[in-house]
């Protein structure tokens, strides 16, 4: 049974609550619900939206976007393998391959602690967030829009640790290895990396704690990669082997998955490997949050609500339009710019009688603007298509 009390998980210990999320029973504490469960009311719970239980994937309502921070109990889960068995001794990560001092990560040993902590604020995002919207359809967990939130992140920086370890000549990639459990001896393992460029950047972490509270499992902890303005497929969970090398993963999730055609194609189309491109900086987005979608609202004033975000740019502008009127200017909740978390937008409406379409797009730094849709692809990602929702006014 998927729905407890909300708050049941404050009771036990932190480890217990998740392992309650990814055993057997799927328990979550009450924020978790069924596919074709309503959303809750305002003042109701925030209860995540499973889309598949074995492993579990579960998006946030986007009625929950109206904070500047995702909490973490209320943050979309997804997850590719079985979790590992984190509590059973004491996590590890090596640093090997083109190095010159194979280094020992232990998050919870004083040597990891030698190494500057730092925290950032960041969008995490799945790159199929949004698939279901793509016609015809195409597979793969079927995301709508709450396959994303904003969080901070601290640890420490992947450079400073690659700096400890000292790269040999030729070094031009990181691998990263997870210990999740593949579900079967045949499947591959989920291997990915990063060009050394990327990987060196200054907003790339090893990060053990989100939100200010150490990493849950569900989410990768003890340590996690986080690559923001990327899509999530780079944010490696559970990280237990770095290995420097003068190529790129090889594999299924490196090689042939997360790619997207080079140039638009006609839905339905096959696109030769040769002409597609490996999906990474998240495009610009936005979404409403507040009113809901099928809402009905009284006339007279009111807030309509949501958050934007960008990749390795911030949003710069959002824009609401009502029916078929023009495009008029959002207002920011903070004009502070965050340069990879979402900011929450707001713009009055003085609502009438009546059936209502309100949608939303956003524009980024550097001119970027949110399409009405976006172009198909075999796998569903990058969905960043002009968010519209509809309500009813009347007394």
């Amino acid at each position: 049974m998927l729905e407890v009390m909300k708050n049941t998980h404050a009771e036990m210990p932190r480890r217990a609550w998740v392992r309650s999320v990814i055993g057997g029973g799927l328990a979550w504490s009450g924020v978790v619900a069924r596919q074709n469960q309503p959303q809750s009311p305002e003042d109701s719970p925030v209860r995540l939206i499973v889309r598949g239980e074995r492993p579990l994937n579960a998006e946030t309502p986007v009625t929950a976007f109206d904070k500047a921070l995702t909490p973490t109990e209320h943050f979309f889960v997804r997850t590719h393998f079985r979790p590992p068995q984190v509590d059973l001794r004491p996590w590890s990560a090596s640093v090997e391959g083109l190095v010159e001092n194979p280094l020992a990560l232990h998050p919870a040993d004083t040597s990891f602690k030698d190494y500057e902590h730092v925290t950032l604020t960041a969008v995490l995002q799945c790159a199929g967030n949004g698939r279901a919207f793509f016609e015809p359809i195409v597979p793969g967990v079927p995301w709508r829009k709450g396959a994303v939130g904003n969080a901070t992140w601290t640890g420490v920086r992947l450079r400073d640790v690659l700096t400890r370890a000292g790269l040999k000549p030729g070094a031009a990639h990181v691998h990263f290895h997870t210990a999740g459990a593949p579900p079967h001896p045949r499947t591959p393992p989920f291997l990915r990396s990063l060009p050394l460029d990327r990987a060196t950047l200054e907003s790339t972490l090893l990060a053990t704690h989100m939100n200010g509270e150490p990493m849950p499992d569900i989410h990768g902890g003890p340590l996690r990669l986080i690559v923001p303005g990327w899509t999530g497929n780079h944010w490696i969970k559970w990280v237990r082997r770095i290995v420097v090398s003068d190529v790129e993963a090889p594999g299924l999730f490196q090689q042939s998955a997360y790619r997207i055609p080079r140039d638009p194609a006609p839905p339905g189309a096959t696109v030769p490997p040769e002409n597609l491109l490996p999906v990474t900086e998240m495009n610009v987005k936005s979404l409403i949050a507040r009113p809901g979608a099928g809402d009905t609202l009284t006339p007279g004033p009111h807030d309509i609500v949501g958050a934007a975000w960008s990749g390795m740019v911030p949003v710069a502008r959002v824009e609401i339009r009502i029916d078929e009127g023009p495009w008029q200017v959002a207002s920011f909740d903070d004009p502070t710019i965050e340069p990879f978390g979402w900011r929450i937008w707001r713009r009055s409406w003085e609502a009438t009688p009546g059936a209502h379409s309100l949608s939303v797009r956003a524009s980024d730094a550097e001119g970027r603007i949110q399409p009405e849709s976006t172009a198909w692809n075999k796998s569903g990602y990058l969905w960043n298509g002009i968010d519209t929702i509809h309500v009813e006014v009347r007394s």
